[in-house]
């Protein structure tokens, strides 16, 4: 056991914060993309990785239903965190000085009210972050960035505007990926479970394989499909549902799944998080 948690961006990203609250106790180790992080985990240079897979403002996180099939590892617990955005800038620096604000597009897309209604324009980084490391080293101070409080602390800046979001409850979801699954019951809010799945070539299969949960009275929390190998023929489904596999419900509406489907992967098994209906 290493006792790290990977996470993909910089110290002080918003997934750095994710760590921090949900396992404070683990080391955050940060890597550069999400493929370094779900090898650092599969090579046991950490023991888990916190992996963002949506947005409540802006949607999936692209690319991730991708690797999560391929990556060898297993969810076994998700964490919902509340992204608070905050105008970071140089010590001593006033609001009505700054007239650029940088930070990924995605934290630019959701300040767009604050930031226009006090004139700072929009300057586009690699990450949140790097864009706060990037204003403490270039030592501009007409330049802001838009990061977590925890950025601003590893950075040495100063929050001149807290709470900035657009959305009020904007928060990104989180999957805690481990190398071996774990689908023993815990937690007090119930169970979830995560698999994807193809449909066989046959008329009206999405309908009839998802005939099984309505029958069965399980709830699916969430059902999105992506494109396999660039193909427009081939087409993967990622779904979410209440419940354990072994429940007679859930196992009723498995069993008629595969009946409709050329295959269905498990991805794990896990609590649901109790902040998972505070962000409704």
């Amino acid at each position: 056991m290493t006792n790290r948690i990977a996470f993909q961006g910089e110290p002080g990203a918003y997934s750095h914060q994710a760590c921090a609250e949900t396992y404070p106790t683990m080391e955050a180790m940060p890597c550069r993309t999400f493929e370094d992080a779900i090898s650092a985990v599969r090579e046991g240079q950490a023991d888990l990785a916190m992996l963002p897979v949506e947005n409540s403002t802006f949607g999936r996180v692209a690319d991730i239903h991708h690797l999560l099939p391929e990556s060898g590892l297993h969810i076994v617990a998700e964490a919902f965190v509340r992204v608070h955005i905050n105008l970071l800038a140089l010590p001593g620096i006033r609001l009505d000085e700054i007239e650029c604000a940088m930070s990924h597009t995605m934290l630019l897309g959701q300040c767009r009210a604050f930031l226009e209604r006090h004139g700072i324009h929009r300057i586009t980084g690699a990450d949140t972050a790097g864009s706060a490391r990037h204003v403490a080293e270039a030592k501009q101070p007409e330049m802001a960035a838009l990061a977590s409080e925890l950025a601003g602390e590893i950075y040495g800046l100063d929050v001149i505007a807290r709470h900035i979001e657009d959305q009020g409850n904007n928060t990104t979801r989180f999957l805690v990926m481990a190398r071996e699954p774990d689908f023993s019951r815990r937690g007090d809010d119930g169970m979830m479970t995560t698999f994807v799945f193809q449909v066989r070539n046959i008329p009206a299969a999405l309908y009839k394989a998802m005939g099984g949960f309505a029958t069965n009275g399980v709830n699916m929390t969430k059902l999105e499909s992506y494109m396999v190998s660039g193909s427009f023929t081939a087409t993967q489904f990622y779904a979410d549902i209440e419940g354990h596999p072994d429940d007679p419900s859930v196992a009723r509406a498995l069993d008629e799944l595969d009946y409709f489907t050329s295959n269905v992967t498990i991805l794990g098994v896990y609590p649901a998080d109790p902040r998972r209906h505070d962000s409704d």
